[in-house]
């Protein structure tokens, strides 16, 4: 009896020592969490060696490790927000400021020659405005998921021959002659019109905004490719070139948003189209990879 009674108080002993060391090895962890709280970003250490609770520990650290990468993601994203923003601001501050400028001089210009060209510089710099106001409105439609793709079945070379000729102004202020070269000139699509016309539209400005030179355009197959040579001072990353905001040009030219590609791609990858970058030498080609009829 007297042995039983040994055994179980020596029992007992050893299970209020567990709990015990249960209770404070809780009250350790609980203190770590907040240090967590109030921002520190330790490993939580554990003072118990039960099986159970070193599981339990380690499905803790795992789940802070998540929490601090998705937190050190949201800074990053906030920062980079918080730049674009201020880019943009810049960017639409640009032109509108501008067409003010040649608006007053021409309204203190007696010439009427010179007052007739300040007039229509100003409705440059207000066209510029206009279209990126534009692609910031369809980047929001984009971003919230509000349309869809309507698609038609229509040929790719009169719609490329009409944005063509809507840009025209622009190809001949800069010189250029734009070459167009279809294998087959009855290809067709099926594709939104109106999408597809943005997409041709965007990739033909940013030829315009960052090229250098003569602009080829080239149907091969289920592909269009949109190729130019690059100002001196551009050497874009083919792997960040589709982002939002991405300009290659650190001194920001004038008259882009820095979104004008990544709606290109939103929007073919949506028609279930694909397009990539390649940049080889001094030029840069641009793929567009089509569904066709």
């Amino acid at each position: 009896m007297a042995v039983l009674l040994a055994a179980v108080c020596s029992l007992l002993a050893w299970l209020a020592m567990r709990h015990v060391r249960l209770i404070l090895a809780i009250r350790s962890l609980n203190g770590q969490l907040g240090e967590l709280e109030r921002g520190s970003r330790m490993e939580l250490g554990l003072e118990s060696r039960q099986r159970d609770f070193l599981e339990f520990g380690r499905t803790l650290n795992r789940f802070c490790r998540h929490q601090f990468q998705k937190q050190l993601q949201y800074e990053r994203a906030e920062k980079r927000l918080k730049e674009n923003v201020t880019c943009l601001a810049h960017d639409i501050r640009t032109p509108l400021t501008g067409a003010a400028g040649y608006v007053q001089l021409a309204g203190e210009c007696g010439e009427e020659e010179r007052r007739q060209r300040y007039l229509r510089t100003a409705g440059d710099r207000l066209e510029e405005l206009k279209d990126m106001l534009e692609e910031l409105f369809l980047y929001t439609k984009l971003a919230g998921g509000e349309f869809e793709p309507v698609p038609t079945e229509f040929q790719v070379l009169p719609l490329l021959s009409d944005c063509l000729l809507g840009l025209y102004c622009q190809f001949e202020k800069r010189g250029i002659s734009p070459e167009v070269v279809f294998e087959s000139e009855g290809v067709k699509v099926l594709a939104d019109e109106e999408w597809l016309r943005r997409i041709f539209r965007n990739l033909l400005q940013n030829a315009l905004f960052h090229g250098d030179g003569a602009v080829r355009i080239t149907q091969k197959g289920a592909s269009l490719i949109f190729e130019n040579a690059l100002a001196d001072r551009e050497k874009p990353d083919p792997g960040q070139l589709f982002e939002r905001f991405y300009k290659a040009d650190p001194a920001r030219r004038k008259g882009s948003s820095g979104l004008g590609l990544f709606i290109v791609k939103e929007l073919a990858e949506r028609m279930g189209w694909s397009v990539r970058a390649e940049v080889g030498g001094e030029r840069l080609g641009i793929i567009l990879t089509m569904q066709k009829v």
